[in-house]
């Protein structure tokens, strides 16, 4: 299989004027996010929108990037939502996409115990051969992944790792500790990510990935090769922009980040909207302080 990585984007998902997927735009990110610096793509997640995509956009998306980046780069597709079922349906269906690997989100909505979690991810996990990604993010399931529930998940073979965004260091310690080598624990949450690899953590599922994957790749180089105080400048620097993609539901504000860095993605589907005129200011004024990794110029003048 292609190397996961340590930097993966989480993929907004670009839309068209009337609301439908733009395949070759979502194309030209991919590519534009792969050179500055993304070692893979998480598509049709939580930032690329999944709620609102119909199943048959979700396989078009995974097979239309996957036949792009071929072994350049991961393709991790977001193929897990709170019925078990329609989850190992759709995991099914996207192995003949090609994918390198799925993520699988906590169940929400309906609030499934321990036991409940463990069965659901061992289901979806025994279905199928791709290796498998938990995503623990209570902000938005309400039900959080214990360590002991991921500890057991352990044992499946193809569940390979875990995107942490509780932010519990010590939930997520205690993951990295008892889990052990060869296991793998993604920051979920950008401001989280030097702290995360302190405890062992090997990366970071990202948004601001978008706009200055280059600098968060950077950061993670410095940590892994000792040079600690390099990554730590590189993460202060970085913690106002981190904060800002967050000051309304993702992925309100990094699609318009995005969109004013140049790069159309368009505006999110309904039930979410663009940002109101103050969010929609202080995302720009926030922006204006930084340098943009994002390739722009050179995917708008190939399309």
């Amino acid at each position: 299989m292609v190397e996961i990585g340590r930097l993966i984007t989480a993929m907004v998902t670009p839309f068209d004027a009337a609301g439908a997927v733009d395949y070759p735009r979502a194309e030209e990110l991919a590519e534009a996010l792969v050179a500055s610096g993304s070692d893979g793509l998480v598509l049709a997640g939580t930032t690329g929108e999944s709620p609102t995509l119909s199943d048959e956009e979700k396989l078009e998306l995974f097979r239309r990037v996957k036949a792009l980046l071929g072994d350049r780069a991961a393709v991790i597709a977001n193929t897990g939502n709170y019925n078990t079922r329609e989850s190992i349906e759709l995991t099914k269906a996207t192995e003949q996409t090609g994918v390198d690997a799925i993520l699988l989100v906590v169940p929400y909505y309906n609030r499934p115990p321990q036991e409940g979690l463990y069965q659901h991810f061992k289901a979806i996990a025994g279905a199928t051969r791709l290796p498998c990604i938990l995503y623990n993010v209570p902000s938005r399931t309400v039900a959080s992944l214990a360590p002991e529930t991921v500890l057991r998940l352990r044992e499946a073979p193809n569940i390979v790792g875990v995107k942490e965004a509780s932010g519990n260091l010590e939930q997520i310690g205690r993951i990295i500790r008892d889990c052990g080598p060869g296991f793998r624990v993604w920051s979920g949450n950008d401001s989280d990510t030097l702290p995360i690899l302190a405890l062992g953590g090997y990366g970071i599922i990202s948004v601001a990935s978008h706009l200055v994957g280059r600098q968060i790749k950077q950061m993670i180089e410095a940590y892994v090769a000792g040079r600690t105080d390099e990554a730590a400048r590189l993460h202060l620097h970085l913690l106002p922009l981190f904060g800002i993609l967050f000051v309304v539901a993702n992925p309100i504000p990094v699609k318009h980040a995005v969109n004013h860095a140049g790069f159309s993605v368009g505006a999110p589907r309904l039930p979410l909207v663009p940002p109101d005129e103050a969010s929609a200011r202080k995302i720009e004024e926030t922006l204006a302080q930084y340098q943009i990794d994002l390739p722009v110029p050179a995917v708008r003048a190939a399309r």
